[in-house]
């Protein structure tokens, strides 16, 4: 059984023109993962082309969810400085789970956003300093290598990105597999912590 994301997942790639966000918005695309839409400031209006899929790209959250009201998930590629308030844009925005990639934001600016989120109940944040969460099969959102995971009966939930990947990798090996992973994030402050995610 999945949590937080599945095959109809649709996905917001926020920073997508960036070259991390370019990247691993195709290596979502490879696993099959929705990506419906990208965002970055001043870009609305090109796309995204990779893998025979072209994602139009808008200037900010709120322009993405005007077109695309099915967007359930956002995953942010931007730069620490700017992460804060990326991840604010997606949830004042509407959207319901927000995934921050981000390493090295300001522990004063993830105060702010914690605070903030609070306030709006719906949404729910994974991150920052996070490699994502996969749901083997299914659907990817973040920066872990597919070939480590395998669908199964066992969720996962973690704050180290390479202790995720190895443990996901050994139970993929013993033929048990895992439904979901988190990786939760390594910062002091991060979104959602263990017990909430339990």
């Amino acid at each position: 059984m999945s949590i937080l994301v599945n095959k109809n997942t649709k996905v917001l790639v926020q920073g997508i023109t960036g070259r991390e966000g370019a990247y691993h918005a195709e290596k979502m695309l490879e696993y099959g993962t929705q990506v419906v839409a990208g965002a970055t400031p001043g870009k609305g209006g090109q796309t995204f082309s990779a893998l025979g899929h072209t994602i139009p790209v808008y200037s900010s959250a709120s322009d993405a969810m005007a077109a695309h009201p099915e967007i359930s998930a956002s995953i942010i590629f931007v730069p620490p400085a700017a992460a804060a308030d990326a991840t604010l844009e997606a949830a004042h925005a509407g959207i319901a789970l927000i995934i921050n990639i981000a390493e090295g934001m300001p522990t004063i600016d993830m105060m702010r956003v914690v605070r903030e989120l609070k306030d709006l109940p719906g949404v729910r944040l994974i991150g920052g300093n996070c490699p994502g969460l996969i749901t083997p099969g299914e659907c990817k959102l973040g920066i872990m290598p597919a070939s480590t995971f395998k669908a199964g009966r066992v969720g996962m939930i973690s704050r180290s990105g390479t202790l995720t990947y190895e443990a996901s990798k050994m139970l993929a090996d013993a033929d048990i597999g895992t439904s979901t992973v988190v990786g939760i994030g390594g910062d002091p402050i991060i979104g959602t912590p263990f017990i909430d995610l339990l």
